[in-house]
């Protein structure tokens, strides 16, 4: 038996969280694409237009902009002395012909923040800086007539990536962000999802992460989404366990894309299940519901909240159901289901049944 719940405020930090799960080492095996790429120069003023009104999207990472201020002046400064500039790697979206930054979000954002004034999120006027030229010190405002013109008229290259075959609205972009993408830290999934299916669906995943009583049975935030990649996995097996495949990986951008403007399910729906299914684990399993052993065990989590989501959906449980919880754990098939091969599509299946059966008559 586990301890009752404990109160919990989230103190908003952030950290690698350690978490049992096999899934993140999966290696997805990807079908035979049709990939269109052609080149674009953009001018700059050109592209601080197109990024303003958001026709070109920068992905909203965690490590979003990363840059010093010296660092952003020398590239401005490169552009202003005509020297050549590396190119960027756009992804163009299908419906909304919007472009989608796969490589070169630093140098955007700091061509948007230079013609801003700004310096980022600091507030602070964005004035070149540590630099040995006439430009040292300068902002976009205070350029001579002749130099903003040549900034603004400069060129970067583009290259643009579209999919044609399969015609199935863009199932290539997870695999070309995540072999494109050039950043110094290689991207988590979650992240890589978070900035190819933006829409309300990621942000209501993003408020869903902020629960105060999934906080308590997750812990600490993770900083590469780990936990809001639990969040997804437990709704998209809540609603489709039955058509689960593996990989996992694959499954999740599926039901990620599918759903990514709330069109096949609903936010009030999906904020309902949710949030009474992790009340009510709190409440009567405690907060070490989710630990195998020391840490969370992604396959257990996903088991548990679907078992206890489904016996939900006939009403509140009143009762006490430690004893059903630990006679689950005790079960070697469900322990089997939840230690090896977790993202296999038989042990997906099984431990999901197996959690549905232990509390489907709790009262």
């Amino acid at each position: 038996m586990i301890a009752q719940a404990t109160k919990y405020i989230y103190d908003g930090q952030m950290n690698d969280v350690e978490i049992e799960d096999e899934c993140r080492d999966e290696t997805v095996g990807m079908s035979q694409f049709a990939i269109t790429g052609y080149g674009a120069d953009y001018d700059v003023e050109g592209i601080v237009r197109r990024l303003e009104r958001e026709d070109i999207i920068i992905p909203k990472f965690q490590r979003n902009f990363v840059w010093s201020q010296i660092r952003s002046s020398r590239f401005i400064e490169s552009l202003l002395m005509g020297l050549p500039v590396p190119g960027i790697f756009l992804y163009r979206e299908k419906d909304s012909h919007k472009l989608i930054v796969i490589d070169g979000q630093q140098r955007l954002m700091t061509l948007k923040y230079f013609y801003r004034g700004v310096f980022g999120d600091s507030r602070l006027p964005f004035g070149l800086k540590g630099l040995e030229t006439k430009f040292s010190g300068v902002s976009y405002a205070e350029l001579l007539d002749e130099d903003r013109r040549r900034l603004d008229d400069s060129i970067i290259h583009a290259t643009i990536i579209r999919q044609d075959l399969p015609d199935d609205s863009g199932s290539s972009q997870y695999f070309i962000f995540e072999r494109l993408n050039t950043g110094a830290a290689s991207l988590a999934a979650q992240e890589i999802r978070s900035a190819i299916y933006q829409g309300a669906f990621n942000d209501l995943i993003r408020d869903l992460n902020n629960n105060l009583a999934w906080r308590e049975l997750f812990g600490g935030k993770s900083s590469r989404k780990r936990d809001e990649e639990l969040v997804l996995r437990f709704l998209a097996l809540y609603y489709g366990s039955e058509r689960y495949l593996s990989p996992m990986k694959s499954f999740l951008n599926q039901f990620m894309k599918h759903n990514q403007h709330l069109e096949i399910y609903e936010e009030d729906q999906i904020r309902s299940i949710f949030e009474r299914t992790v009340s009510t684990i709190l409440d009567k399993l405690g907060s070490r519901a989710f630990k195998r052993v020391r840490t969370v065990n992604a396959a257990l989590l996903d088991s548990l909240m679907i078992g206890i989501a489904r016996r939900l959906n006939s009403g509140p449980i009143a009762s006490d159901i430690t004893e059903e919880y630990d006679s689950l754990r005790a079960d070697e098939q469900f322990e089997s289901a939840i230690s090896a091969s977790t993202a296999d599509t038989e042990k997906v299946k099984e431990r999901i049944r197996l959690a549905t059966e232990a509390f489907s008559n709790v009262g």
